[in-house]
C-alpha cells in the first residue's frame, strides 16, 4: 500500500495521484499546486493547458524574489507570474493519473475536484562543479514529493441570510448585557 500524505473523509468518493522523488523544482511545482488547489478537474486541466500556450499564467506568490512581472498575473490581483513548463507537464500527468483512479472506482471526472494538494521537498541530488583556483561547489537539484486528492464536488450551499446563520451565536450588544451599566464596559 502506498502510503499518501493525507486520506479523505469518503474513500467511496474520493481518487488519488501520488508522485515521490520528481525532477522538476520544488518552489515552481509548489506555485502550480497552490494555483490548482480547489479547482474543479476539467477547469485544471483547461487551466494548465492555457499555461502551456502561454495564454495564462502561474502566479508567483511565496518564491517570486526574482519572477517577472507579467500582465497575465492581474487576473490573480498579482504583478509576478511565470509559465513552468515542466512542472506543468507533470501536474497535467498526475491529473490523468488521478481521473484515471477516479474512473477505476466509477466516479464521474465532471463532479470531481481538487481538495487537497501538497507538494514536499525531497531529499536532493547532490552533484559537483569544478570553480577557479582548484576549489569545488556544490551543484544540487531539488526534486520533489506531490500528493494529489481528487474528491467529488459538495453541492453548493445558499449564502446566509442574516448575522446569526453566518457566525452562530452571536453577542448581544452592550446596552442589553449591561443594562445602564454600559458606560463601564470597557470591551466592545
Amino acid at each position: 500500500m502506498v502510503k499518501y500524505a493525507f486520506s479523505p473523509k469518503d474513500e467511496d468518493n474520493a481518487a488519488r495521484a501520488k508522485a515521490a522523488d520528481m525532477r522538476v523544482h520544488f518552489k515552481n511545482t509548489w506555485q502550480v499546486a497552490r494555483a490548482l488547489r480547489g479547482m474543479r478537474l476539467v477547469k485544471a486541466k483547461e487551466y494548465l493547458a492555457a499555461v502551456m500556450d502561454h495564454k495564462r499564467c502561474i502566479p508567483y506568490i511565496r518564491f517570486s524574489h526574482a519572477a517577472g512581472r507579467t500582465p497575465q498575473a492581474k487576473e490573480f490581483g498579482l504583478t509576478q507570474g511565470r509559465w513552468p513548463r515542466k512542472s506543468v507537464e507533470l501536474m497535467q500527468n498526475l491529473l490523468k493519473n488521478a481521473e484515471s483512479n477516479a474512473v477505476e472506482k466509477k466516479l464521474d471526472a465532471s463532479e470531481l475536484s481538487i481538495s487537497r494538494i501538497a507538494v514536499q521537498r525531497a531529499q536532493k541530488i547532490r552533484r559537483r562543479t569544478y570553480r577557479a583556483h582548484g576549489r569545488i561547489g556544490a551543484y544540487m537539484a531539488s526534486p520533489c514529493h506531490i500528493n494529489l486528492l481528487l474528491e467529488k464536488t459538495a453541492e453548493a450551499t445558499p449564502k446566509p441570510t442574516n448575522q446569526a446563520k453566518r457566525f452562530g451565536k452571536v453577542k448581544p450588544p452592550a446596552h442589553k448585557r449591561f443594562g445602564d451599566r454600559s458606560h463601564r464596559c470597557t470591551y466592545k
